[in-house]
């Protein structure tokens, strides 16, 4: 392989790995570029108790299981360390506290990335791994730069000790919403505040985790368009325990609040309240400033199609919410999409005319050296 192979993929979370996982199994060289002390995503900056709703069965990335018990709900802790032993055991370059700032185009069709070292990296091709964490959604509600409490997104939250006592609104009706909430209302006194009721989906039917009915019946695979169409609205994976604990009361949920006031908000049947706190669980937006000078964005929003690049040959994408399915931004779903995206890549690099080995005469009556074998671009790859 040489800089002709060469994939730059930006962002070492669990979408860069599977990336470069992938991009091994195609004959491509990655190289992971990570803006954190090691390649473990956005991990780290979650809240303390995050546990994953999938059981650790069905939440791996390609060639490496969770250690331990299958069925058990993996905390963000243990995500951690099973992407930390998967990065170890992958052989690609990862450089990590090394942030893209940009990607221009180069000639004969691959690119230049730019990064905050100063260094510029050819490529044949890039792949847009950076995910969405470092974009957190906060709407704009009137009020809100007046507001002296607490105001946070769910990305800077990290546990309830630090409510102890408090008057707390979270703003969500999703999963991260939820978790947070319910556990606050040990600590603080808690309201949920949803535009409409919350959704419950069974984490369990028939005995099995949902996730198995996901994988058996083919839902999770499902093409974007019909996800899009059948899911209109936030769904809460639930046991049960959270739709008891909003139902009697323990966790109250109210309509949306309308505005802010200087120290509180005003609902929507117009009562004002103090509140010390307000934690908005709003969703994220993809994190691609880098690809801003390459036009690629229509606010904010990459123009793609199931992750590769709809105007630039060569540019990928991974990790973006409903990408190719239901699955496509978790750890089960990544995987798949990585290998259909560098298979495209990997096409694309063997239809590219190569310029003219150059060769030196031999002198007369020398033995012509036997030109090296290529190796099958189908190469194993490492992570289990």
């Amino acid at each position: 392989m040489n800089d002709q192979d060469r994939v730059i993929i930006v962002g070492g979370g669990q979408s860069g790995l599977a990336a470069a996982r992938a991009a091994l199994d195609a004959g491509l060289r990655p190289v992971v570029l990570h803006s954190g002390a090691e390649p473990v995503g956005s991990w780290p900056d979650y809240y303390d108790s995050l546990t994953l709703f999938s059981p650790a069965r069905y939440s791996t990335l390609p060639g490496m299981p969770f250690d331990g018990d299958p069925d058990r709900y993996p905390r963000r802790d243990e995500v951690v360390d099973y992407l930390r032993r998967y990065a170890d055991a992958l052989d690609v370059e990862i450089r990590t506290r090394t942030r893209a700032v940009a990607v221009r185009p180069a000639g004969g069709g691959g690119y230049f990335v730019r990064t905050d070292t100063g260094d510029e990296l050819p490529a044949v091709g890039v792949v847009a791994a950076t995910g969405s964490f470092g974009n957190p959604y906060l709407p704009t509600l009137p009020g809100r730069s007046e507001y002296t409490g607490d105001l946070r997104h769910v990305a800077r939250y990290r546990r309830p000790q630090a409510y102890d006592g408090r008057r707390v609104v979270v703003v969500g009706a999703g999963n991260s919403a939820v978790q947070v909430a319910h556990e606050l209302t040990g600590h603080a006194r808690v309201t949920l505040a949803t535009r409409e009721p919350v959704r419950f989906l069974p984490q369990r039917i028939r005995g099995r985790d949902l996730h198995h009915w996901l994988r058996v019946t083919g839902a999770d695979r499902l093409p974007r368009p019909v996800i899009t169409r059948l899911i209109r609205h936030a769904a809460v994976l639930d046991t049960g325990r959270y739709r008891d604990a909003v139902t009697s009361g323990e966790l109250p949920r109210r309509e949306m609040f309308t505005r802010f006031t200087a120290d509180g908000v005003v609902w929507s049947d117009g009562t004002a309240e103090s509140v010390d706190a307000v934690i908005f669980a709003t969703g994220y937006r993809p994190n691609l400033d880098y690809l801003a000078p390459l036009g690629v964005l229509n606010q904010g929003v990459p123009r793609q199609a199931g992750g590769i690049s709809t105007t630039h040959p060569g540019l990928l994408y991974l990790g973006l919410e409903f990408q190719r399915s239901f699955a496509s931004n978790t750890l089960r779903g990544v995987g798949r999409d990585a290998a259909h995206v560098m298979a495209a890549l990997a096409a694309r690099v063997d239809r590219r005319p190569r310029p003219p080995r150059q060769v030196r005469p031999a002198a007369a009556g020398a033995e012509r050296s036997t030109p090296p074998v290529r190796a099958d671009r189908a190469t194993d790859g490492a992570g289990g």
